[in-house]
């Protein structure tokens, strides 16, 4: 009776030893399977390029060239760093003017490379536009805010491009429906040799102020000021020219150079002209057609 007390011992002891050892082999598996296993590393992340802030780059080129100093055009700089980065990188800007001021040299330096793509004209004249900024970016530089003039159309016999006649019907309607006559639009090269080359290119309108009083051509120059134009009200003591309005579309990429100019000194607080007069016309806050659709 003994034995068989003892043989049930053993037994019993050795289906607990089984037993215990089930358990860890089990808990072992399912620790094993609650462990996700290795992942390899993440790739490395690619590099993020800078964004370069079109608006503020062309308004920049515009402006810059004008100063007798070297102060930069607010909220320019890292665009015009970049593109000035890029425009080094070809070999066609030197380290020294690297410096988020798009001056003179600048301009040269963007109108070698508008050439080199094989633009030449008003697309060569060192202004940015979309194409080239877009094509001196591949793989430096990504672009945001990007304008651009649109379709050319005709208004009063003229020839405009969009952005300047929706600028000028929104003009119409600030002035309560008033119909604004052109003496004169744009892409008329040598047209008119008193203009000196500013209606060459895009953006550039003379209105016709004919009945007209004083006040209300000064009225209509502010309508204009107020949605992007750079306007003044003309008279024949300034120059070989009738009374009109004289209005440049701040930052239509299709500027002439000598409008490019007329817009830069106009943030200056200039008149536009050979004189570099003070401004005549009504003084509001400067901004651009796109900065004046973003609130209204």
């Amino acid at each position: 009776m003994a034995s068989v007390i003892k043989t049930r011992n053993a037994a019993t002891r050795l289906l607990t030893a089984i037993a215990v050892l089930s358990g860890l082999v089990l808990s072992a598996a399912q620790a094993h399977a609650a462990t996700p296993p290795p992942t390899e590393a993440p790739a490395a992340t690619a590099a993020v390029l800078p964004v370069v802030d079109m608006e503020a780059t062309v308004l920049a080129a515009q402006i810059d060239p004008r100063r007798a100093d070297s102060t930069q055009t607010p909220g320019a700089h890292d665009s015009v760093l970049a593109v000035e980065q890029a425009l080094q990188a070809r070999g066609l800007l030197d380290a020294r003017w690297v410096d988020g001021y798009f001056g003179t040299t600048t301009i040269s330096a963007y109108a070698a490379f508008q050439r080199s793509l094989g633009f030449s004209g008003l697309d060569a004249n060192g202004l940015p536009g979309t194409t080239s900024l877009t094509a001196l970016g591949q793989g430096r530089f990504t672009l945001t805010h990007q304008i651009g003039p649109g379709a050319k159309l005709q208004r009063d016999g003229y020839t405009v491009n969009t952005r300047t006649q929706n600028m000028l019907t929104e003009a119409e309607r600030l002035l309560g429906g008033t119909h604004l006559t052109l003496d004169q639009g744009s892409y008329n090269p040598g047209g008119d040799p008193t203009s000196a080359g500013t209606h060459d290119g895009g953006g550039v309108v003379d209105i016709n102020v004919d009945g007209m009083s004083a006040s209300t051509r000064t009225a209509v120059a502010q309508a204009l000021r107020q949605v992007g134009f750079a306007a003044w009200v003309r008279n024949p003591t300034q120059g070989n020219w009738p009374w009109h309005i004289h209005a440049a579309a701040i930052s239509d990429t299709d500027l002439a150079t000598q409008a490019q100019n007329q817009t830069g000194d106009y943030y200056l607080g200039l008149n536009g002209l050979a004189n570099h007069g003070a401004d005549d016309g009504p003084r509001i806050p400067i901004q651009t057609w796109e900065q004046y659709q973003r609130t209204h």
